[in-house]
């Protein structure tokens, strides 16, 4: 699946659009073992394969920021904006972790744009609602609004 070349000019009029879905990408547990380093959150849960298997998940499962710090990957992996000098994070709005992420699963982002804003300093302001299915799965893991801002 290759990238959607997109003009940040040209988003105003797809407003209430799903404008891409990314590829999968697997959360292994090699990923989930990385994340608990990085942000020093242990929980067996997430890093004890053994303990884990008598859980309610059967096994080791993704943190839910994991999922959610996948937002930049799977949405650099789905677009890219001919008109855009550079783009930062501004935040997110109405985050909700809806289902368990099983080590070894894939999940992908679908991105419709709900807002579309002009800002001072030749600049765009996005609001994406965002929706991280797992496959195999017709429940989300992760929904979320993303705000970005982008400037010619």
């Amino acid at each position: 699946m290759s990238k959607t070349n997109l003009s940040l000019r040209s988003l105003e009029s797809r407003v209430g659009e799903e404008c891409g879905v990314s590829p999968w990408v697997e959360i292994s547990q090699a990923r989930i073992d990385e994340f608990a380093k990085a942000t020093e959150d242990f929980q067996w849960i997430h890093c004890d394969p053994e303990r884990a298997k008598s859980s309610p998940f059967g096994g080791t499962i993704a943190h839910g920021f994991l999922t959610l710090s996948m937002l930049p990957k799977l949405s650099e992996s789905t677009f890219s904006f001919s008109d855009r000098r550079m783009g930062v994070n501004y935040g997110l709005n109405k985050v909700r972790f809806t289902a368990p992420v099983p080590s070894g699963a894939k999940i992908r982002g679908r991105f419709t744009l709900a807002k579309y804003e002009k800002i001072p300093g030749n600049g765009v302001q996005t609001t994406w609602s965002v929706s991280i299915e797992r496959e195999g799965s017709d429940r989300p893991v992760c929904v979320a609004e993303t705000i970005s801002r982008h400037y010619f």
